[in-house]
Order: structure tokens, then C-alpha cells, then sequence
């Protein structure tokens, strides 16, 4: 899953929230969200706006 999060998030091209993830993976939000948060922890995405994620 996380590399699905990863390749979904250099496909978009730009900072992308959670959700906006699961809908483009047509996955479960909560599979994202736990996805996300092993990702955040590994340093391979960060945060530059409030609420959207792109890949470091």
C-alpha cells in the first residue's frame, strides 16, 4: 500500500491530501491514513502546505 501512496502521489504532481489519495487509488481512507502515517515516520513524505502530502 504504501508504495501504491507513493506512485499515486508523483502521478499528481503536486501536494494531495489523504483522501484525495484514497479516491485516486479507489482505496479504503483508512489504509491511506495508516499508509501515511508509516511514511511520515520513514521521512519519504513531508508537508508543505497544511493538510496536503507530497513525496520528499
Amino acid at each position: 500500500m504504501k508504495e501504491q501512496v507513493l506512485n499515486a502521489m508523483r502521478a499528481a504532481g503536486k501536494p494531495v491530501s489523504a483522501g484525495e489519495v484514497a479516491q485516486s487509488l479507489n482505496a479504503d481512507r483508512k489504509e491511506v491514513d495508516k499508509a501515511f502515517a508509516e511514511l511520515k515516520k520513514e521521512g519519504a513524505i513531508v508537508s508543505p502546505v497544511r493538510c496536503k502530502w507530497t513525496v520528499a
